[in-house]
């Protein structure tokens, strides 16, 4: 049973972690796109405030995905402990978290730094002709978070291979285990038969050392008998 409760913690914490990494590639674009519709003209005031609201409304989902996957994780921990691999997987997820957590508050301050920025610039009436660097940083801020993605699924990977590995070691070490305990079964069963022969022979001779004691003692009783009335 809490091997069951286990694979569907771990199922669950799975496809979280792949929904909250494709809503972090969707926050870091919104992130990086605000900037550039806050440098858009006056007449488009409302753009930067949509802009806004979306961003604000996608940290409130990742945030409440962020804590719903680190309630997963304790909930794993508190199980008891199934062996190395397990443990391994667990720190594993942990470590992931803990990464999107990273990666999240990056983007958050990221995007609070643009938008003071942008805020400076447009209070001095000066355009932000350094846009394309913005977009420059940004994309490879992007190319390294999908650098980290794959690493993440390389080394999930790399977890479940381990896993299947001592698996089937396990399961080896129990199929010997059960060939010794049949070759045991089947060295008993061949001596049964020697025993049952041996303690055959042994009620013979009970019954032999009986019958014989049984005429010592007639003879005796007859003998006391003839001499009695002799």
């Amino acid at each position: 049973m809490g091997g069951t409760s286990y694979d569907v913690l771990r199922k669950q914490a799975r496809s979280l972690e792949n929904e909250i990494d494709l809503k972090l590639v969707a926050f870091s674009k919104i992130g990086a796109g605000s900037s550039t519709s806050v440098a858009t003209n006056n007449a488009s005031d409302t753009s930067p405030l949509l802009s806004e609201h979306i961003f604000d409304t996608v940290s409130v989902e990742i945030e409440q995905m962020l804590d719903k996957l680190s309630t997963l994780n304790e909930s794993m921990s508190e199980l008891p402990a199934t062996g190395a691999a397990a443990m391994h997987t667990l720190q594993r997820h942990r470590e992931i978290l803990q990464g999107y957590r990273q990666e999240f508050n990056k983007i958050c301050a990221n995007h609070t730094m643009r938008i003071e920025r942008e805020e400076l610039l447009r209070g001095s009436g000066l355009a932000p002709t350094s846009s394309p660097t913005i977009s420059g940083l940004s994309r490879r801020d992007m190319y390294l978070k999908e650098s980290g993605h794959l690493h993440s699924s390389s080394s999930m990977v790399n977890d479940q291979i381990n896993i299947a590995i001592e698996t089937r070691d396990n399961l080896h070490a129990q199929r010997y285990a059960f060939k010794r305990l049949q070759t045991r079964f089947n060295d008993i069963s061949n001596r049964f038969p020697l025993i049952s022969s041996l303690i055959q022979r042994i009620n013979i001779k009970k019954r032999r050392d009986s019958l014989i004691l049984g005429a010592v003692i007639g003879f005796c009783v007859i003998l006391l008998l003839l001499y009695a009335f002799n």
